[in-house]
């Protein structure tokens, strides 16, 4: 992940917009304060290193920013302290200004922050700020007040995917094509969990492919999912109950997984899921018994709205910490009520 850190502005693969903005205030020399915020690996710090790497030179560097992240100390002590003569000190040779990075700003405490606001004030002739943080709601309104905002959304599949083919080529791993799409849907938008799962994958099983990624990340794989569904659809209670426990024993899958892959099965509708409905023709002298295919994207939405918030419910108990067990014979049944209701409109 830090090898392929974009080093300059021009690396960066996405949010085009902010990026011509933050270069137009560097060009003109009018620099804001900022506040990057949004979900991780999306590009919040090499933005602003890069930035900072375009500003001055190397051997400026170590006098001229000061960076400090979480893992910092960043109580309000070092606010008054480091953060303050750091500031409020100039430097003699160079003009411009000094930089001020502070990665997860949204982990200071609110002292900290309310101390910061009148430093930020106070030296913003030869300093500038840059807040970074996940969630905008943890900084306080004076400091947003302060500062020009940017946010960093999640990553979009064709954005990552030329980088990762960068990657995959100066390192000479093997991937399949279905390898890389699973790899851009796990990491949902997140540059640097695609890159370490691409890592740890290509180290342990050689080849990446779609089975050995979802396998190394202990997610459950399309195919499992999709008998889980089978099973639950098509079997009686205790059949299908067996089933899905041994597969998650076997396979050491998590309930909270597995519900959120079945919710995007039914949400959206993944692959489709065969259910056989038994349909008795009684006209006939013999019972002749006919049987058809429902995929379950062709829930009916009045069931599908019922089926959601069982999941729902479901996701909610086993947030609370309740058994596994219990939870597992619930969402089986879920589905069954489900299948006979279908069967019972059709």
């Amino acid at each position: 992940v830090e090898k392929y850190r974009p080093q300059a502005l021009s690396e960066l693969v996405s949010h085009r917009d902010i990026l011509s903005t933050v270069q137009r205030f560097i060009s003109e020399d009018r620099l804001p304060h900022l506040l990057l915020y949004g979900p991780p690996g999306t590009g919040k710090t090499s933005t602003i290193l890069a930035c900072a790497r375009q500003l001055y030179r190397e051997r400026e560097f170590g006098s001229m920013v000061l960076e400090l992240n979480a893992s910092d100390d960043r109580g309000i002590d070092i606010v008054r302290g480091p953060i303050l003569s750091f500031a409020s000190t100039r430097t003699i040779f160079k003009k411009g200004f000094k930089l001020v990075i502070l990665d997860e700003a949204d982990a200071m405490t609110q002292d900290a922050q309310n101390a910061l606001r009148r430093v930020i004030e106070k030296f913003t002739e030869n300093t500038r700020f840059c807040l970074i943080c996940n969630y905008l709601s943890k900084i306080i309104p004076a400091l947003q007040s302060r500062c020009t905002r940017f946010r960093f959304g999640p990553l979009t599949p064709e954005l990552m995917v030329p980088r990762l083919q960068h990657v995959i080529q100066e390192e000479g791993v093997d991937v399949s094509e279905d390898g890389m799409k699973a790899l851009v849907t796990l990491s949902s938008g997140d540059m640097r969990r695609a890159l370490n799962i691409l890592q740890s994958t290509s180290m342990a099983f050689g080849k990446v492919t779609e089975e050995n990624v979802y396998t190394c990340t202990g997610h459950p794989l399309k195919s499992d999912i999709a008998n889980i569904l089978e099973w639950m659809l098509n079997q009686d209670f205790s059949t299908a109950y067996r089933k899905i426990m041994e597969l998650k024993t076997l396979k050491g899958l998590a309930l909270q997984d597995i519900l959120t892959e079945i919710h995007l099965f039914v949400h959206r509708g993944g692959e489709r899921v065969q259910l056989w409905m038994i349909l008795e023709r009684s006209n006939f002298p013999l019972p002749l018994t006919e049987c058809f295919l429902l995929s379950t994207v062709d829930f009916p939405p009045s069931i599908r709205i019922q089926l959601l918030i069982k999941l729902a419910d479901i996701e909610y108990r086993l947030a609370a910490g309740t058994s596994e067990k219990i939870q597992l014979s619930s969402l089986i049944a879920a589905f069954q009520v489900t299948r006979d209701l279908v069967v019972a409109e059709a």
